[in-house]
């Protein structure tokens, strides 16, 4: 038994050992994720894509099948060995990574990253209330902002390793390599004990998990009942529209301000690095002081965040190749993503039932990438082929700053998710030490 089941303020070396494994899991799966992005200045030209099908490659093919796969994923991994369930998910994704080298066109690049969703929607669920049972409340803000500096060093990563492997070995040679590293991965986490779940233990009931259908009906009965949960939802899907913007950036960065596209993954990758690095840990540990020293929902903290990084947002789109904003720009944006997912889900697992974690985070998660990647970066797409076809300048830049402030409104969102968090934790009787 997990040393913080008995003590619940303690975090144990193999609780944070146990942390650092999923983080490592989920480095790989942002790297395989971020590497269509990263070579996008490759891959583009060598299947002949347009714009609008890079989006659906980047974005809606794979996020569709992520999201609702993920639906189901999250409910399997709240009646099911949740361990067991991330080995077969990382075996999935890492083999199909290394078919997605092999793709010749459209079609042939299409279907494994259409599949390669479905692996990787298994491990976000089932991580986050794996961490939820094995952290108290009061640190779960630093266990998701420490997981999911996976994000950024897997999206740095991604991009560190286009620029440095990719005209040495080859963009099709790279996905082979991430997809043998991550089927030893997957191996290895077949191995892994499960951790007790938290609320079977502190009742003293036997380990009887409910089943899917009656999973699913008290997650969608508990999310109605938290306007709080409903507006971090909301946020969330808006803030993903940003996000979304990003998946052209390498495109914008070569066509519109003239960088080379190795030398620009590099700085990119340096600079998202960084700023996602630092980000994680603003985001994870402050958010939790915040919370601790204010008395209002850690969604406050990221509110505050994205109003005073929002500036530097408009900045950075409307910038020459030569500005110091760019680089100024780069950072701020990996730094406020990077400061979302520790507050985010520390808050949202905060708000629901324990026995319907995963579900509920998997919904979010398909609000998240469907609305917000998805169909943002479809449209993104759409939009700048058309521009495009009518002979107007600067279409990647006209679309990104237009994604960019459509995705402000989140801001309103997640402040009145954290005003409105401890009020809803008492009328739901959420009573799990905070």
């Amino acid at each position: 038994m997990p040393n913080n089941l008995r003590n619940k303020d303690k975090i144990s070396s193999s609780d944070m050992a146990f942390l650092g494994l999923l983080t490592i899991l989920n480095i790989l799966n942002m790297l395989d994720r971020n590497l269509l992005s990263a070579f996008s200045n490759y891959i583009v030209p060598d299947l002949g894509l347009s714009n609008f099908q890079y989006g659906l490659l980047a974005g809606l093919a794979f996020t569709a099948f992520y999201s609702v796969a993920g639906l189901y994923m999250g409910m399997l991994a709240d009646t099911v060995n949740r361990t067991r369930l991330i080995s077969f998910g990382v075996t999935l994704w890492s083999a199909l990574t290394a078919v997605s080298g092999y793709a010749w066109n459209f079609v042939s690049m299409l279907v494994p990253r259409m599949l390669i969703g479905v692996g990787e929607s298994i491990l976000t669920p089932s991580a986050m209330s794996l961490l939820a049972d094995r952290f108290p409340q009061s640190r779960l803000g630093f266990a998701a902002g420490f997981y999911y500096l996976g994000a950024s060093i897997g999206a740095g990563g991604s991009f560190l390793l286009a620029g440095y492997l990719g005209p040495a070995i080859g963009w099709r040679n790279c996905f082979y390599l991430l997809g043998g590293i991550g089927l030893i991965l997957g191996a290895i986490v077949f191995f892994i004990r499960e951790t007790p779940r938290r609320h079977l233990v502190d009742s003293g009931e036997k380990a009887k998990l409910p089943k899917i259908k009656e999973v699913a009906k008290i997650a969608m009965t508990a999310i109605p009942k938290s306007p709080a949960l409903m507006a971090a939802m909301a946020g969330a899907m808006l803030f993903h529209v940003f996000i979304s913007a990003g998946y052209y950036d390498q495109l914008w960065f070569v066509q519109e301000r003239n960088f080379d596209k190795d030398e620009i993954l590099k700085l990119t990758g340096f600079i998202g690095l960084a700023g996602g690095l630092t980000g994680n840990f603003v985001g994870g540990i402050g958010s939790d002081w915040f919370a601790k020293k204010t008395g209002y929902g850690r969604l406050v903290f990221l509110s505050l965040v994205l109003i005073i990084c929002a500036p530097f947002i408009i900045a950075y789109r409307l910038s020459p190749g030569d500005s110091v904003w760019i680089p100024v720009g780069l950072f701020v944006g990996m730094f406020q993503i990077g400061a979302f997912f520790g507050p985010f889900f520390a808050s949202i697992q905060g708000l629901i039932p324990p026995e319907v974690r995963s579900t509920v985070i998997a919904f979010s998660i398909f609000l998240m990438n469907v609305i917000g990647i998805g169909i943002g970066i479809t449209l993104a797409g759409l939009s700048i082929d058309l521009m495009i076809s009518y002979g107007i300048e600067e279409p990647y830049s006209l679309t990104l700053i237009g994604f960019s402030l459509f995705s402000f409104l989140a801001m309103p969102c997640f402040l009145f998710a954290g005003l409105r968090y401890n009020h809803d934790r008492e009328k739901l009787n959420i009573t799990e030490s905070l």
